[in-house]
């Protein structure tokens, strides 16, 4: 029975290619970045309703973030839709894929959702680069009604698992006093300086960090004129681990290198997080399996070295769902020399070698969410 549903999701897929791809070109071409995503949001969700979804938007007091539903069956499949861009990279890592390839397999799957006993749905959710928006909606009550929950990410190639870091965001700023600097700069207080002394611990700090934890950020302002001693500076900073409970512990770690940084100067530090803490992934291996066999039949290849693997390490709030849902967020190639988060990558994501990944994805998804329906329902 279960080859019969596929083709038929595959047929249905190959029907609305050229919207999807028409989807994920305009969402590349008009660029929104995180909690901006008006056009892009309303963009993916007219294309579900033409084809029968119900929409609920905003969502859960979210204006970029929607609900889309089709069908009443007992298990529940909610394809996760991405499509914030990156500040001054555009779709430089993806989204615009994630969205027409969740929009793609919803609309395949609901071709069989009456045979195949399943529900439905595709969330939108906005602000993945840093932002946070699926911890706001776990946090608003979002997904707990899934059974299942699913989406694929470009990367260069294809690897099934995702293994993120937890993540923490913050917002770092200094507040010190102006003063002339070469008339009066025993009356100043350099918020700058306070900078580059957190910024040589954390230099520091790196040699006796493990192996599994990141450390990076920038400053975001340095101060007005040369002549004048910065009165305010700011930053943005990321710190990773391989889970929460090391992230946390990380955390206090970093925070006394900027702690320092006040402490020498005399500036006022603030730390303010920009979102709530990303979590590491705990993927259903069951669902993955299967994604992988699926992908295979489509000529899907996943014997990249381990090298070359390594966009599967990228944090992203999807390990927030997993932690709550059975889920999988396995990536899918685009090719290219280019890997995400590079201009380069950003031209990848458009074109044919783009559309032929939007179409496997669109497929491997839907027919690895009616296997795992069949399975557990």
């Amino acid at each position: 029975m279960n080859d019969a549903l596929k083709q038929r999701i595959a047929d249905r897929i190959e029907q609305v290619d050229a919207e999807l791809v028409e989807l994920s070109n305009g969402l590349h071409a008009n660029p929104e970045v995180a909690w901006h995503e008006h056009r892009s949001a309303a963009s993916v969700a007219a294309v579900l309703a033409q084809h029968g979804f119900a929409i609920e938007q905003p969502y859960l007091g979210l204006d970029t973030a929607f609900r889309a539903t089709l069908g009443t069956g007992a298990f529940t499949v909610g394809f996760l839709a991405e499509y914030d861009a990156l500040p001054g990279l555009g779709h430089a890592c993806g989204h615009n894929l994630i969205a027409a390839m969740s929009v793609g397999g919803a609309i395949g799957l609901a071709a069989v959702a009456e045979q195949a006993g399943v529900a439905v749905e595709v969330i939108g959710t906005p602000a993945e680069e840093g932002g946070g928006g699926k911890v706001e909606l776990i946090e608003r009550g979002a997904f707990a009604a899934l059974d299942f929950a699913l989406m694929a990410h470009p990367a260069p190639d294809d690897v099934a698992e995702a293994r993120p870091f937890a993540v923490a965001h913050w917002h770092v700023a200094y507040d010190g006093r102006a003063a002339h600097a070469a008339a009066y700069p025993d009356r100043g207080v350099n918020a700058n300086d306070a900078f580059v002394i957190a910024q040589t611990a954390i230099g520091m700090l790196r040699q006796q960090l493990p192996a599994g934890v990141r450390v990076h950020g920038i400053q975001t302002r340095g101060g007005e004129a040369p002549n004048a001693i910065p009165e305010r500076t700011e930053g943005r900073w990321y710190v990773r681990a391989e889970t929460t409970e090391l992230l946390i512990e990380t955390e206090e770690r970093v925070r006394r290198c900027f702690e320092a940084g006040a402490l020498a100067t005399g500036a006022e530090l603030t730390i303010t997080p920009e979102s709530g803490r990303y979590s590491e992934m705990r993927p259903d291996n069951e669902a993955l399996a299967l994604y992988t066999a699926n992908a295979e039949t489509l000529g899907r290849r996943f014997d990249v070295a381990p090298e070359e693997a390594s966009m599967n390490r990228a944090s992203t709030d999807m390990g927030n769902v997993s932690q709550i849902v059975n889920a999988i967020h396995p990536f899918i190639g685009v090719g290219g020399e280019f890997s995400n988060h590079q201009p380069g990558f950003a031209e990848a994501c458009v074109g044919p070698q783009a559309e032929q990944t939007l179409r496997d994805g669109a497929v491997a998804l839907a027919w690895t969410a009616l296997d795992v329906a069949d399975r557990r329902r």
